[in-house]
């Protein structure tokens, strides 16, 4: 194994209180770290507790593509494992959910004979599961990428709930500031195929401040295209009906 470490760490949705103790640690260890927020809080605590951290939040330009801003901040974070640190890489929310550059960082550090790990932390999926009150063991829950769902036309069961991130930037390949309102329209015209006009949907934002409520706004899904659109917002689809069992299943099963 090569001198030179990475660890990829998340601090959890909201600021400060869902760092956990393991990740909190390999910050304070690590000879290198890393940082890169969607919430400019986020980042002005972990300049305070950890001066001599780098922000990577510069690399990403109006406009520009989002696979050349990944690929610059995996390089920027490998060059110093390459020269022999050890490195601290840390992300908001959860650094393995929808954080293409932490899978591809630890990927390329494996291949180049490093030692790369990463750590668990809270998700906005956790959040979202507690502020809205949903049991995923259930009710079931199926999660998709907004664009992807809609581009794959990703097969889903009405009768579990509907999990959409990335709703605010439906179809953009590129770093954008605004929500896209017409390609979120079009995701709402493709569920209204599946679900009844009046069927309540929940748009949501966790909150990244445990003094503020999160977003949780709940509207009929024909009206959600008029509401406004948190940054960050997801849109949770609860089961439409009762799922149907299966009489030959539950007879293998014992199950009455």
């Amino acid at each position: 194994m090569r001198q030179g470490s990475l660890t990829v760490v998340g601090t959890g949705i909201q600021l400060a209180v869902q760092l956990t103790p393991e990740a909190r640690a390999c910050l304070q260890r690590a000879e290198v770290v890393f940082h890169l927020s969607a919430e400019p809080v986020t980042r002005e605590w972990l300049r305070q507790i950890l001066p001599a951290s780098r922000s990577l939040d510069s690399l990403y330009v109006s406009g520009g593509d989002r696979m050349d801003t990944y690929d610059a901040i995996v390089e920027e974070v490998l060059g110093a494992v390459r020269n022999g640190r050890n490195v601290c890489l840390a992300f908001y929310g959860h650094p393995g959910v929808f954080v293409h550059p932490s899978h591809e960082a630890i990927r390329r550090a494996r291949e180049e004979g490093f030692e790369a790990r990463m750590l668990p932390a809270i998700s906005a999926e956790d959040c979202l599961f507690a502020d809205l009150g949903v049991d995923p063991g259930v009710m079931g829950c199926q999660s998709y990428e907004a664009t992807d769902f809609l581009v794959n036309r990703r097969r889903f069961d009405t009768s579990a709930a509907l999990v959409l991130w990335q709703v605010t930037v439906i179809g953009e390949m590129h770093h954008v500031l605004e929500p896209n309102l017409r390609a979120f329209g079009v995701l709402v015209d493709y569920l209204l195929q599946f679900y009844p006009a009046g069927h309540e949907v929940t748009i949501y934002q966790a909150s990244p401040y445990a003094v503020c409520d999160s977003i949780v706004n709940r509207v009929a899904l024909s009206l959600a295209p008029a509401c406004e659109l948190p940054p960050l917002a997801t849109l949770f689809v609860p089961p439409a009906k009762r799922p149907t069992p299966d009489p030959e299943m539950c007879k293998l099963l014992g199950l009455t």
